[in-house]
């Protein structure tokens, strides 16, 4: 009952500060502060932060699959607020020190601080090994160089977690995480990046030039970089295959409605056996897709999802999502292209 009265609560929410804003975030390609501060008055911000930093006490991550399916059931994938707190929030959580977590996470629940984690590079992509970006330790401070892409909220954040290399000759176990914040002398960013889809979320590339680095913007372990990025992939590999059933289930759920209204050959197209087979079809793998979802977040609830079902889930849901999109796009006709 709490989950679906809270479910209640977002819906408000994305029909009064999301939905009738979001066709010109879609061509502005980026999403209003406004409705970051909007989400933080909401308390759909920092769900898992300690009630004392601002955030909603809650490590019942159900909670964020109810965000995760509503978001996605509005095509409101432009307000990154999956990314911020599924993401990056348990970075924050687990490895900030006290001073860090009463200096960053009120701003991150009141969406005064947006979120973003700088990982992949230019020529390196994803590959950790492969990163350039580096910071040198000066004494009290470190010397950040380098450069990132493909960065989610690059253009609004105000924290941005970046990977770098602190120690060169160490390889992947040679990296660590500083926080840079905004407006700090050297930190520049480039293009908000146009993309096939997605417009409203801004995608940026990110540039450090001599950027000083306070030694206690250190995030975790010193060269522990690699561990802290490993450990939480449980957590974003579920939001993303909680993302991509729900929005099978919506185009489905909308697609099914269409089919029972339109009409070919004098009855509508629901009446077709071939119609009828591709929904009870996709119906189903929807349905056998659910119920293993459902099983990897009770485990992930109680801690207990390990990375390979995490993995199983997120490839499963994301091929389901194209295959029914693609289907259901063919049940349209030519109206589905426009």
């Amino acid at each position: 009952e709490d989950h679906e009265a809270f479910r209640q609560t977002v819906r408000t929410f994305l029909s009064k500060e999301v939905e009738p804003h979001y066709e010109q975030w879609e061509k502005d390609g980026i999403t209003s502060r406004d409705a970051w501060l909007a989400a933080g008055r909401q308390g759909l911000l920092g769900l898992a932060v300690p009630e004392e930093y601002g955030g909603g006490g809650t490590e019942d991550f159900r909670y964020a699959v109810v965000l995760a399916e509503e978001f996605t059931r509005a095509g409101a994938a432009g307000l990154a607020v999956g990314l911020h707190n599924d993401v990056i929030g348990p970075y924050l959580t687990s490895l900030a020190t006290e001073e860090q977590k009463r200096r960053w996470l009120p701003g991150f629940c009141s969406g005064e601080k947006i979120s973003a984690i700088a990982m992949t590079e230019p020529g390196a992509g994803s590959d950790l090994q492969g990163i350039r970006t580096t910071a040198e330790d000066k004494g009290d401070h470190w010397v950040l160089n380098g450069s990132k892409t493909f960065i989610s909220n690059g253009i609004l954040a105000d924290l941005v977690i970046v990977v770098a290399k602190t120690t060169p000759e160490g390889g992947a176990k040679g990296l660590s995480l500083l926080v840079v914040e905004r407006g700090m002398e050297g930190f520049e960013r480039g293009r908000n990046l146009d993309k096939i889809g997605q417009k409203a979320q801004d995608t940026a590339e990110l540039f450090f030039n001599d950027v000083k680095v306070p030694k206690e913007n250190l995030l975790g372990e010193l060269n522990g970089a690699f561990v802290h990025l490993m450990t939480n992939l449980a957590q974003e590999r579920m939001t993303i295959a909680v993302s991509a059933i729900a929005a099978a289930e919506h185009v489905l759920e909308f697609t099914t409605e269409y089919v029972k209204e339109r009409e070919a050959f004098g009855r509508p197209l629901a009446r077709l056996q071939h119609i009828r087979f591709e929904i009870a079809e996709m119906a189903t793998e929807c349905a056998v897709t659910r119920s293993f979802l459902d099983r990897c977040i009770e485990d992930h609830t109680k801690g207990e999802l390990d990375a390979v079902h995490a993995s199983m889930a997120k490839w499963w849901a994301t091929e389901l999502q194209k295959r029914v999109a693609d289907r259901c796009l063919q049940l349209h006709g030519g109206y589905g292209y426009m």
